[in-house]
């Protein structure tokens, strides 16, 4: 097998997330046994999971060797590396793997955007991104990204994912190479393989910076700065400043210690504190009546009458906050691009 880099070899990053099993099996099913580059791949997974049971599916039904990622290991063309649950997966110019439990990207850790424009930064014109199935919108920064340094962008078509919400934001922000079926990816990949690279572009010092930003090498409020201005909304992973990022079509936002969103990923995130909050506001006002109810049992006259009067306004407040937690449009705004 050969190792990478090499002047023309290339290396594929995909991305997915909900239908991504059925999606990478597709994919995967179509490449040779010595198909001439690896491919680097982000599954959404929670975090107790161990992705064994896509890693073992992958080697049953593909011809290429797939792995999970592990710190420090070289990458060789005709494998497969899995990034593991709850760690980030980036790749070094040399052709290391990086696997860190880096700040969440858009609310996922592994997330996309890291590995994709890690590949960029590292790889330039000799990179192939691939977007998948999935909700929200990770991956679409990356793949911007992956154009940006010259490589090349490949997204399935809406019409033929599971979940077509990923590929489709990517479409809204961005104009790939290739808006494919899965089926024709194989056939697309293995033509790119026996092509010369687009022409190298200059990498852009925002990739760069944000690269490193991925990799805890820079957290220093001067290098956020340069990125873009301070927004007054503070981050839901650790109560910082955001930043709203100056380049690129979207609307991105990123923390000094490493969080970054998406307006989706962030309203998303920020609708899920907003309901924890309200979850245990109920709590009290519960607790609350309840001691209030059993004061005015307890005692007579106007201290019962009081606790009586202020149990009761206690249950209108529950009666609020219960509506509010059991609408409708919670579910619509946080599962749903804007």
């Amino acid at each position: 097998m050969k190792a990478i880099p090499e002047k023309n070899n290339f290396i594929i990053v995909v991305g997915t997330s909900a239908g991504g099993m059925k999606a990478l099996i597709k994919l995967v099913e179509q490449l040779p046994k010595d198909f001439p580059a690896p491919l680097l791949i982000v599954q959404h997974i929670s975090a107790d999971a161990t992705g064994n049971a896509l890693l073992n599916v992958l080697n049953e039904k593909g011809k290429l060797k797939c792995v999970h990622a592990k710190e420090g290991n070289k990458i060789e063309s005709g494998h497969i590396y899995f990034a593991p649950s709850d760690h980030h997966l980036m790749i070094e110019k040399n052709g290391t793997l990086l696997v860190t439990k880096g700040a969440q990207e858009n609310r996922s850790r592994p997330a996309i955007d890291p590995l994709f424009r890690s590949a960029a930064a590292s790889f330039g014109n000799r990179t192939i991104g691939i977007l998948l199935t999935g909700y929200l919108d990770d991956g679409t920064a990356g793949l911007i990204a992956i154009q940006r340094c010259g490589g090349i962008s490949i997204v399935q078509d809406p019409a033929d994912a599971d979940y077509p919400d990923m590929p489709k934001n990517a479409l809204n922000q961005m104009k790939p190479d290739y808006c494919i079926p899965i089926a024709e990816m194989g056939s697309v990949l293995s033509t790119l393989m026996r092509r010369k690279p687009k022409k190298q572009r200059a990498i852009p010092e925002g990739i760069v910076k944000e690269v490193k930003i991925a990799q805890r090498v820079l957290s220093d409020l001067p290098s956020v700065n340069s990125l873009g201005e301070q927004v007054p909304f503070n981050c839901p992973g650790c109560g910082g400043v955001l930043w709203k990022m100056n380049k690129g079509p979207g609307l991105r936002y990123r923390c000094h210690t490493g969080h970054a969103y998406t307006a989706a990923s962030l309203l998303a995130e920020q609708t899920k504190k907003i309901e924890e909050t309200m979850w245990t506001a109920l709590r009290m006002f519960e607790e609350r009546k309840n001691l209030l109810t059993t004061i005015a049992n307890d005692q007579k006259g106007s201290i019962a009458a009081s606790a009586k009067e202020r149990a009761a306004m206690s249950q209108v407040h529950i009666d609020r906050i219960r509506s509010i937690l059991l609408a409708d449009d919670k579910s619509s705004i946080s599962d749903s691009p804007i």
